[in-house]
This record gives structure tokens, sequence and C-alpha cells, in this order.
């Protein structure tokens, strides 16, 4: 089964490829043709991965999945939510990002987060969510060099590394994205037997 993943960061196809481990072939948006600037300018989660699968869905044909994913920290009101990628600025600097939610984390007693993975699939017509979610809390500064986005800043509940800290398999195991992949793949698995 072919499927489009509507993203153009490669960290988080890598990650998906492996999630799906080559059942289905991940087709990006490079290998489509689409260097577009899609539009995510919903107010939650759910909306604006749905609002990038019905882009691409209309626009190149393809059945295809797209995700958002938040960091929500509760000291901050939930917030950066869904500006994670852009928290700091449209530059979408991970660092700067995280320098940012360092700074108004400073003196807060109260660390809880959580990172949210959405993934709307568009297949045959039909539109499909999918929730993952990991709770966890906010380091005081950065540990670890792997991983991305805000991962050397998070850490997992019941673990000593941050998201950063650990392997690729290891996170994909307990991550919001690895959570929200399996019931995708749950889900594709089904299909393909109907």
């Amino acid at each position: 089964m072919k499927l489009v993943f509507a993203t153009n960061n490669t960290h988080k196809l890598e990650e998906i490829s492996r999630l799906l481990k080559g059942k289905h072939e991940i087709i990006s948006l490079a290998t489509i043709g689409c260097h577009d600037d899609i539009p995510e300018d919903q107010n939650t989660l759910e909306g604006n991965a749905l609002q990038k699968a019905r882009y691409i869905k209309e626009h190149f044909g393809y059945d295809c999945f797209a995700d958002d994913t938040g960091l929500e920290v509760e000291a901050l009101d939930n917030r950066p939510g869904i500006y994670s990628a852009r928290y700091a600025g449209p530059a979408k600097d991970s660092l700067e990002n995280m320098k940012k939610v360092m700074s108004e984390m400073e003196g807060q007693k109260n660390r809880k987060a959580c990172f949210r993975t959405v993934i709307a699939l568009i297949l045959n017509g039909q539109e499909h969510l999918f929730e993952g979610r990991v709770d966890g809390e906010i380091l005081p500064q950065q540990q670890g060099e792997a991983g991305f986005g805000y991962d050397p800043i998070f850490r997992p509940e019941g673990y000593r590394e941050s998201f950063a800290e650990m392997p690729m398999e290891e996170k994909n195991k307990i991550s919001h994205r690895g959570k929200a992949t399996r019931q995708l793949a749950e889900f594709l698995k089904t299909a393909e037997r109907n």
C-alpha cells in the first residue's frame, strides 16, 4: 500500500517509516513533487492534521496521512501546543523554541508536560484520526544529543533519560508519535484484509 506522508520533516519521515517497518510504502511530499507550504492554521492538532491531509488529497489525489504534534506544558496553560514548531518564531528553530520554553519555565515548580500527536488518515475517501500521548516533565536544562524538536528537555514519566538520550527504538516504544503510528498501522492492517 502506497501512502503519502504529508510532512517536510525528514526526522518525522524516518521515525514513521521505521515504525511502519516497510509494510507500507511511505512516500514523501518531495517524491510526489509537492513543494507547497501546506497551510496549518487550525486551532487544534486534529484540525491541523486533517487540513494537511485534505490538502494533499485535493491537490495531488493521493491517499495520505498527516500529523500534528504539540508539546503541552501545564504551567504555561498548555503552550506551546499547536505552535510548538514555531514557538520562537516562523523560522521553526528547535534550539530557539527550547530556549523560549526553558526561560518561561524558570522558577516554575510544576514541570508537568505532555506530548500529543494526532494523525489524520484519508484512505478510500474516508477520514480517520489516531492520537498518541506521553506524559512527562520539562527538564531544567537540555540533556542528550539524539532526537529532535523538544526531545532534549522532555523526560517521559518513569524514565531517567530525556527523549534525546534514548535510542530511537526505545523512544518509539513509548512516544506519542509511536503510539499514534501503531494505531495507524493496526488500522491499515485491518483495511488491507477487508
